[in-house]
C-alpha cells in the first residue's frame, strides 16, 4: 500500500488543513516512508509468538496505603489565611 497526494489532500481536508504542493509532496514522501518502514515486520517470524498487549508484564509500584495520624486542626489552621469554626475559610464561588 502506497499513499498517494489524493490521500493526503483528503485527510488535510478533513483535518481542515490548507497545505501548498510542496507540503503535499513532503507528506506524501513522509508518510510512503514510514509505511516501507512498517512493512519490515512482515519479515518477522511471529507464527509462535503469543500475542500480548504489552511487552513486559505490568506491576503495580505504588506502595502500600497506610493508615497514618493526620495533623492537629490547630497546627493546619495556622497556615489558612483566614478561619471560622474550626475550618477554613475561603472566598465564595458562587452566587
Amino acid at each position: 500500500m502506497s499513499i498517494t497526494i489524493q490521500n493526503v489532500e483528503h485527510v488535510a481536508k478533513l483535518a481542515r488543513l490548507e497545505l501548498s504542493e510542496q507540503e503535499k509532496q513532503k507528506f506524501t514522501e513522509q508518510l510512503n516512508a514510514i509505511l516501507k518502514y512498517a512493512e519490515k515486520l512482515n519479515e518477522l517470524d511471529t507464527d509462535n509468538v503469543e500475542p500480548t498487549s504489552h511487552p513486559m508484564p505490568l506491576v503495580n509500584v505504588m506502595r502500600e496505603d497506610v493508615s497514618r495520624p493526620s495533623l492537629p486542626i490547630e497546627k493546619v489552621l495556622l497556615n489558612a489565611p483566614d478561619e471560622e469554626d474550626g475550618q477554613i475559610k475561603v472566598p465564595a464561588v458562587l452566587e
